[in-house]
């Protein structure tokens, strides 16, 4: 038997449920009725200062409370803006990396004993050898560099606008970063060496590449083992010094790009994030005031501009679309190396070093991270409503005081002009509220049926109990 394709019929609510669907309802509407009267001003009623007793004026001084508590309000919301600002433009730093690059040999022809090349004895089995290590630490600190930069040199060059010298690396380890820095792959997505092919043995493997794998699974956002490391070594066979080329390949978040000759002219950068090279690009179209005036959305494109956007308008929602082929991949920072394996070397050695220029978070991203993300702030928050709560109460209260004491002052003062005036107040609303209101507005409380007691009197009518009613229903809703 099929199914039929129709819509599904409700199935009826029955007697208990339609009650208990009934009673949620005047709940919920009971609910809202308390908090449509519930009282949310905050501020003394005028005129309390002059009536209130005790040392001091407590009234001046609560009001210059709400006063401070307003700036401060202002002050703590213009503050975490900023902070998340700030956390939002991920501004970065630049510090120094320095990378320590060395190598040791074994199973060299000299370092056999009593074994001399020149007596033709090739008896043995073990092939010559080389490791060679790759170390780099972060440096925190300016002093660390000058007390370095002030050590003589045993020689230096630049590659890749890197410094380069030679220099031991024993009291630099001392001063080396704690576990906390980040390390050397962090800094880099991939490495890989090339090698002097006119003295690479033939067929022999001398490749050396390693990539950052990606992160773990599970969103624990650690990297693994082989990608979190300050050393880096591989051992290659060969009797012959070397020169090598190590390639690092930066790893920045966001990514940097390299930009084309025509865009760097046009924003003055050569290497920038896609959001600098496009924020830079509607900077300029700005300040030569080339953006349409009817068409905010386009503009003209002058002599410069028309050599990355080859049209007389361009669209400013596509500035993108106009930087992806001016954007290229940052080149490798280059380091070479020779690969020493004599005797005379290995006598002292001494490693090569390069200081890189790397981008680090900004050390308060940290600290102002805890602002943002503190779990205490919800039930600070839920405190500091419930004590607004307790204070719009109170200052209530002492409106209806307030009112009370100018009620009671003001029949102290005259008795008589003061109940005249309030009768054909309440004679005035009373009417207002059964319909029976003139339009003249000449009520009088003076006369005769209004001083008259006993049952017939108008105390007695179905108006004064109304207005008694009234009165009553007037009286604060206690939450």
């Amino acid at each position: 038997m099929s199914a039929g394709a129709g819509p599904h019929h409700s199935v009826p609510m029955t007697q208990a449920q339609i009650n208990q669907h009934h009673q949620q309802q005047q709940q919920a509407n009971h609910l809202a009725k308390l908090r449509s009267r519930k009282p949310t001003d905050k501020n003394l009623p005028d005129g309390v200062e002059e009536i209130m007793v005790g040392e001091g004026n407590l009234g001046a001084c609560y009001k210059q409370l709400r006063d401070l508590e307003r700036r401060f309000d202002a002050t703590m919301t213009r503050k975490r803006l900023d902070i998340v600002d700030s956390l939002g433009r991920n501004a970065k730093r630049y510090k120094t990396l320095r990378i320590w690059i060395s190598n040791t040999v074994e199973d060299q022809f000299w370092q056999n004993n009593g074994l001399n090349v020149d007596t033709f004895d090739f008896s043995s089995n073990l092939e010559s050898s080389y490791r060679v290590k790759i170390e780099g630490r972060l440096l925190d600190d300016e002093y660390e560099l000058e007390a370095d930069e002030e050590e003589p040199k045993a020689g230096e060059t630049e590659a890749d606008g890197d410094k380069m010298e030679t220099d031991t690396p024993s009291k630099n380890k001392a001063k080396a970063a704690p576990a906390k820095r980040p390390r050397l792959s962090h800094f880099f997505k991939a490495l890989t060496v090339d090698f002097d092919r006119q003295k690479s043995r033939q067929g022999a493997e001398t490749s050396v590449e390693w990539k950052k794998p990606d992160r773990t699974p599970a969103g624990s956002g650690n990297l693994p083992a082989m990608a979190d490391f300050d050393e880096f070594t591989f051992k290659r066979n060969g009797d012959e010094n070397m020169n090598i080329t190590i390639n690092l390949y930066r790893h920045e978040d966001p990514e940097r790009f390299e930009l084309s000759p025509e865009l760097a002219e046009i924003v003055d950068m050569r290497e920038a994030t896609r959001q600098e090279a496009a924020l830079a690009l509607w900077e300029y179209i700005k300040l030569m005031g080339l953006q349409e005036d009817e068409e905010k959305r386009n503009f003209r494109c002058d002599d410069l501009l028309r050599k990355i956007i080859p049209r007389e308008m361009g669209y400013i929602p596509h500035l993108n679309d106009y930087l992806t082929p001016h954007l290229r991949p940052l080149p490798p920072i280059k380091l070479p190396y020779t690969i020493r394996v004599d005797e005379e070397f290995h006598r002292n050695p001494t490693p090569t070093i390069y200081d890189v220029r790397v981008a680090v978070d900004d050390p308060l991203r940290q600290k102002l991270l805890p602002f943002l993300h503190n779990p205490s702030y919800a039930a600070m928050l839920k405190e500091v409503a419930l004590l607004d709560d307790q204070l719009a109460t109170i200052v209530q209260a002492v409106a209806h005081s307030k009112a009370k004491h100018t009620f009671l002052a003001s029949m102290a003062d005259d008795p008589v002009g003061f109940v005249r005036a309030w009768l054909s107040s309440q004679k005035r609303d009373l009417e207002i509220i059964m319909g029976e209101a003139t339009r003249g507005g000449g009520e009088d409380a003076a006369g005769d049926e209004w001083r008259r007691g006993g049952r017939d009197s108008i105390w007695a009518t179905p108006n004064a109990r109304e207005s008694v009613n009234v009165l009553l229903a007037k009286q604060p809703l206690k939450l």
